[in-house]
């Protein structure tokens, strides 16, 4: 997949821009804050219809505006020349692919993967579950409608069940919504667990090539409780009701999950030095690469979002090498990444706007 052309109005804190690309490679430079992230963040909702960043779209609006918009021409392995058009209001968005409005969500996704690497990925291995369980879910997501449908019911059930024991209902009450919450739970628990298991295969096998085989690593799932059928989450939910009623808050169940990360046998967020960290957080989008890529037969387009120049040139070398010489990567920085990762299309961003430069070599 390549995007050949993005137009954006009035997203962040940029106006207007109509960048066209050519080449495999584009750079955005400047100084922190000018609009570089914004305009990666823009291309990355085309995958999922939601940014990397924000969980609201009110704050991807120009702040006194009542709409954002993106339009993406791309070219596609299998849709040939492809349109897509988002527009971003504070009520909801409207998204048409070559003219056709999209009606549910479900039709949409998997068409225009995006993967994302970012400086603040280090949290996915440093940080809290809730990072953990977000990145999996996004990438799960993006792939599989079904895991979306019962991810959105597990939540809307969970929502409906804390409402509950906030306000202290009787014990009949709770259970009647019980229901619809353990059914949900059995179908994320077993969607997320075959999920891991092919995105787990996917991390060992880019840690080792970006580590050079130094030491194994594994991904694993590490459910709340490791239950598939609709009666044991039940039983479950059951058992925990009145602890839930003194917590006013449900205590149990998928949203409590976590994926482990080990090297070597051992927590990489304890036991792991810099560089394994860095190693493993690179692992873990090359493994979401493949992913998508296996998921939906398209070549994801790469987003770098100030993380080139992180890198120490032996890694920096293997993770280069572990993206092949065809995929599409837009990366940006404060300075001008390195002459050994190639050519790029170089734009120049200030204050939401980008000049390209014509001296920029391209291939």
């Amino acid at each position: 997949m390549r995007l050949r052309r993005v137009t954006l109005q009035h997203f962040r804190n940029i106006a207007f821009a109509d960048l066209t690309f050519s080449a495999r490679q584009q750079f955005f430079v400047g100084a922190n804050a000018q609009g570089k992230t914004a305009l990666l963040e823009a291309i990355g909702v085309i995958t999922a219809l939601r940014s990397f960043r924000a969980s609201d779209n009110r704050l991807l609006i120009t702040h006194g505006q009542t709409e954002a918009a993106i339009a993406c021409e791309i070219e596609h392995e299998r849709f040939g020349a492809s349109r897509v058009v988002i527009r971003l209001r504070t009520a909801g968005k409207e998204v048409t692919c070559d003219g056709e409005r999209i009606q549910r969500l479900g039709d949409y996704l998997g068409r225009f993967p995006t993967v994302v690497f970012s400086s603040q990925d280090q949290l996915l291995v440093r940080g809290a579950p809730t990072g953990r369980r977000r990145w999996m879910d996004s990438t799960l997501s993006a792939m599989d409608g079904a895991y979306l449908r019962s991810l959105q019911q597990y939540h809307r059930a969970l929502a409906d069940r804390n409402a509950l024991l906030k306000r202290g209902a009787q014990a009949k009450e709770i259970e009647a919504f019980e229901r619809p919450l353990a059914a949900a739970a059995a179908m994320v628990v077993q969607q997320r667990e075959q999920g891991a298991a092919v995105i787990g295969s996917f991390v060992s096998a880019a840690y080792s090539r970006i580590a050079d085989g130094a030491e194994p690593c594994l991904f694993a799932y590490e459910p709340d409780a490791l239950l598939r059928t609709e009666e044991a989450w039940s039983e479950r939910f059951e058992r925990a009701r009145q602890r839930d009623l003194v917590f006013r808050s449900t205590t149990v169940g998928p949203h409590r999950d976590d994926y482990g990360l080990l090297l070597s046998e051992r927590p990489a967020r304890d036991f792991g030095s810099e560089g394994q960290q860095r190693s493993l957080v690179l692992a873990l989008r090359l493994a979401q690469l493949a992913y998508f890529r296996e998921k939906c037969g398209v070549e994801p387009l790469l987003l770098a979002d100030d993380v080139l120049g992180e890198l120490d040139p032996r890694r920096r070398e293997r993770f280069w090498a572990s993206l092949g010489s065809e995929r599409q990567v837009l990366a940006t920085g404060t300075r001008l990444p390195e002459a050994d990762l190639g050519a790029w299309e170089v734009f120049d961003v200030a204050s939401g706007a980008f000049a390209p430069r014509p001296e920029g070599p391209a291939r």
